[in-house]
């Protein structure tokens, strides 16, 4: 039995945000050895590299004109923003806590398909953002005691990351994933070459932090890939909200090889922001079902399919 575009598509989130937060723990795992902009570098390097030789297997084309396009480069620039914040969140915060705020990331998507995009979107999921922003403020503890300056880092990679996303909704199919792959990976290892010399300076790399190194710019190659397919396939109201499946992975590494004891208001607004994500997607779901039925049962000429789908 052959899987639907939803199902496939689903699937492929799933593995795409597993291969991030595995990613994602070993790069916290070397930030005590290198610098941010050295380990951006340094795995540019290596994945742009592979990258290069899979799209030489692949026959793909990898042209000036393709990579200059200004969606590519909007998307390519997001990326950067979002690499650079999200890794000095990992060096700066605990890693369940980093992630637990980036899993607000649909909501925040929702809201910039609606003020950018002029998506419709009914006073429910207005109110399913509002209550998934409180979650975020539960996790980032905005008490005298709790509250850490350095949040604010992986706040300013959920806004890159959901601009980064909506682009990738407007770029044409006929551009191939793996020349958008290739922008983005090179242009990370520009940022981080740019910025080894302003954040310290280059630092002898160890054989088991090389090798490290090496299988995070196989887990993020992976990671690219495969979000951009997932965003390609299947409805993003269905698909998008497998990205909580990351949660999951970022809690149990977060406990058995970092040691943090995640805290209730953590667990708490980590709970609230996914609820509420999913009652997003939810409602977008019963929206498009009931546009679809009043198109099949109005007339000819009749405006109730626009009215209902409002």
């Amino acid at each position: 039995m052959s899987l639907s575009e939803n199902a496939r598509g689903a699937l492929v989130m799933a593995f795409a945000m597993a291969a991030f937060t595995f990613n994602d723990a070993l790069v916290k795992s070397v930030t005590s050895e290198l610098s941010i902009a050295q380990i951006i570098a340094v795995r540019g390097v290596m994945t742009t590299t592979l990258v290069y030789f899979i799209a030489r297997h692949l026959r793909a084309s990898i042209s000036l004109k393709t990579l200059s396009h200004p969606l590519v480069l909007l998307r390519g620039f997001c990326e950067l923003g979002a690499t650079l914040a999200y890794f000095t969140a990992l060096a700066r915060l605990e890693f369940a806590t980093a992630f637990s705020i980036m899993q607000s990331l649909p909501l925040v998507v929702t809201l910039g398909a609606a003020l950018i995009f002029r998506e419709p979107v009914g006073w429910r999921r207005w109110s399913a953002i509002g209550v998934g922003l409180v979650g975020v403020l539960l996790i980032l503890r905005p008490g005298a005691e709790g509250f850490s300056a350095d949040a604010i880092y992986p706040l300013i990679a959920l806004c890159f990351t959901a601009c980064r996303d909506l682009t990738t909704r407007r770029i044409s199919a006929e551009i191939p994933t793996i020349s958008i792959t290739f922008f983005t990976s090179f242009a990370n290892t520009l940022l981080g070459i740019i910025l080894i010399m302003p954040m310290g300076g280059w630092q002898p790399v160890s054989a088991g932090t090389f090798s490290i190194l090496v299988l995070t710019s196989l887990l993020v190659f992976a990671g690219y890939q495969t979000v951009i397919m997932a965003m390609r396939t299947g409805e993003v109201s269905f698909v998008t909200p497998f990205r909580y499946t990351s949660l999951i992975w970022a809690l149990a590494i977060g406990i058995l090889f970092f040691g943090e004891e995640p805290s209730g208001s953590m667990l708490a607004g980590a709970a609230i922001v996914i609820g509420s994500g999913l009652y997003t997607f939810a409602r977008e779901k019963k929206r498009k079902q009931q546009v679809a039925t009043a198109a099949d049962v109005a007339p000819p000429g009749s405006t109730q399919t626009r009215e209902t789908g409002r």
